[in-house]
């Protein structure tokens, strides 16, 4: 029998889908700590266009110190995520359509549904390996990003949304939701720590796309 390796297992959590809940941060799966946040990246079409497709190909983490390794296409379990009523309820599996790879004008590939990855994120004088696996996608005419869910072997349980956004007034923001809890006792023994860290790299992903770090 063929070992199995993190892109044959399912993620860590129950809730797919949760961090596009409408009332996250009141109504988080029970056990889990929600986070909101988001930054302002500009305005106008083309800083949409430019910050999605940095979005797309893994910026925000490369952008964070964070090395991406082992990408892989959904040859795993895949999901659809779920759409949320106005109320907060589930009301339908989110549909995505078939298409073609798309590459980003330096020929990295976007990311798709289903894709895993192994994020190498610096603690201190080590690297500390996160698989993630991406749970869903937004390929919307005024919103795109994508949501990736744990895999064992990640220090947190959970998921977190990565989202660019223009909005009616023609600005530009980067939102980032997640929900999660340490992955097991380890984590909850050190998870003062744990916190500091996840707060420390959110505010290094809102950072990530402003236009003078992409310069």
């Amino acid at each position: 029998m063929r070992r199995s390796t993190f892109t044959d297992q399912p993620v860590t959590y129950g809730a797919v889908g949760g961090t596009q809940a409408p009332d996250l941060l009141y109504y988080p799966p029970k056990g889990y700590r929600p986070l909101i946040r988001e930054a302002r990246l500009g305005s106008g079409e083309e800083r949409f266009q430019t910050a999605a497709a940095s979005l797309m190909t893994w910026g925000v983490q490369r952008g964070s110190g964070i090395t991406v390794t082992d990408a892989r296409e959904g040859t795993g379990v895949q999901y659809e995520g779920v759409i949320f009523n106005p109320d907060g309820s589930p009301a339908k599996l989110q549909e995505h359509r078939q298409s073609e790879a798309i590459f980003a004008e330096d020929g990295s590939p976007y990311i798709v549904n289903g894709m895993t990855a192994v994020l190498k994120i610096p603690f201190w004088p080590i690297h500390v390996s996160a698989p993630v696996r991406v749970v869903y996608l937004i390929d919307e005419q005024d919103r795109v990003g994508f949501a990736y869910g744990t895999l064992h072997g990640h220090p947190e349980s959970g998921e977190e949304a990565f989202i660019v956004e223009q909005r009616d007034d023609g600005s530009v923001w980067f939102v980032v939701r997640a929900l999660s809890r340490p992955a097991n006792g380890f984590y909850r023994a050190t998870y003062p720590v744990l916190r500091l860290v996840q707060r420390h790299y959110t505010n290094k992903y809102l950072r990530s796309l402003l236009p003078a770090r992409a310069a």
